[in-house]
């Protein structure tokens, strides 16, 4: 998540239902540099240390220079120089929690979302570069997992969950301070319907008051979109692979407020190439598929560099970049088992994953 415009449930947990190949730690990377591509605008790839190695599956940049991270066993990492040097951290209490999303504001302010069954799915807020959180919100329906969420301003944001009992739980914050549930003006769930806590993306803003949610998990995977900041939705259908509890949408981006992208695909399917890549011209309304990306298996993050047509995706089973919005995809060599990745512009992003992984990704002109 970029700014403020910025898997996995059903199991609830991903090691339940994910090859235990997907799954292996892999030890930090030392610093190198490499060209990603054979394409002379192709991006630029460095490792990075992260001070961890713990899993990480989000990331949000404030700017080129101000990233947050975070990941499982309570991790959160920042960094405030574009990543030559990062502070990872555990904030205290949440020791056993996997903290699914992160959305950064300033070096001070940042949001933790925690996904879980039941009280472990919980938001928590810093005010002070981490040296002390308070938790805002904690869900207490023993049914509830909260997937993921997106921010419109530093005090606006939207956090998606799973149905319960055909209902979605979504709660809604337009003071930074305090929750509430908005559920009712969702449209009814099929049944199982939910989103994919992979990567934190799973909901998406755009300027003051859009947003939009992938769905799966469910007969069809949809789209909900808002133009109202959340008041009122819409649901529409998309094309990707789907159908089973473990299918669907698992990440989406816009570019504007027009232009997006979603991916997905079949969690159980982690060798298989598919349609896991869809766009839209029209806000969301309407749903073409793509190209597959280069990789196979499911999408489990996908962001566009700033406001451009690049869009880099990623998934446990590889990681690509297309200078089309999908029309054609340009591997990503050896990016294997990262979880998220997002953009601060449309010169520098960033993709974390296994092994508390990060990599920062540059394009021509970018900081590097």
């Amino acid at each position: 998540m970029a700014h403020f415009t910025h898997v996995l449930r059903r199991s609830r947990s991903l090691s339940l239902i994910l090859p235990v190949a997907t799954l292996l730690t892999v030890a930090p990377m030392a610093a190198t540099t490499a060209a990603a591509s054979n394409d002379r605008h192709g991006p630029t790839l460095t490792a990075q240390a992260s001070g961890t190695t713990n899993r990480l599956q989000a990331i949000s940049p404030v700017n080129s220079r101000v990233v947050w991270a975070s990941g499982l066993g309570g991790t959160y990492a920042v960094t405030t120089n574009g990543g030559k040097t990062w502070r990872a951290a555990v904030v205290p209490g949440a020791e056993t929690l996997q903290f699914r999303d992160v959305q950064g504001v300033s070096d001070k302010i940042a949001y933790l979302l925690s996904s879980g069954v039941g009280t472990d799915s919980r938001i928590y807020k810093t005010t002070d570069g981490g040296s002390t959180w308070t938790m805002q919100f904690q869900n207490q329906d023993p049914n509830g997992f909260y997937d993921c969420f997106a921010f419109w301003t530093p005090t606006r944001g939207l956090t998606f969950a799973d149905s319960v009992n055909g209902r979605f739980p979504v709660v809604r914050t337009t003071n930074g301070k305090t929750w509430q549930d908005i559920g009712d003006r969702l449209p009814a769930a099929q049944d199982g319907e939910g989103g994919f806590a992979a990567s934190g993306t799973c909901v998406a803003t755009q300027g003051e008051k859009r947003a939009w949610i992938g769905t799966g998990a469910a007969a069809k995977a949809r789209v909900f979109a808002t133009t109202d900041g959340g008041n009122s939705w819409a649901a529409y259908e998309t094309p990707i692979v789907q159908g089973t509890s473990t299918s669907g949408v698992i990440s989406i981006a816009f570019r504007d407020a027009r232009h997006g992208i979603l991916g997905g695909g079949e969690l159980l399917a982690p060798t298989a190439f598919s349609n896991n890549i869809a766009r839209s011209s029209d806000g969301g309304k309407h749903w073409q598929l793509a190209s597959g990306t280069s990789f196979p298996g499911a999408v489990y993050g996908l962001a566009y560099a700033g406001e451009s047509r690049a869009v880099v995706a990623t998934g446990p089973s590889g990681s690509a970049w297309t200078p089309n919005e999908g029309t054609t995809w340009l591997t990503l060599p050896g990016l294997t088992g990262y979880w998220a990745v997002a953009f601060a512009d449309e010169h520098v992003g960033w993709l974390v994953g296994t092994g508390g992984r990060i990599e920062k990704i540059s394009y021509g002109g970018g900081d590097n």
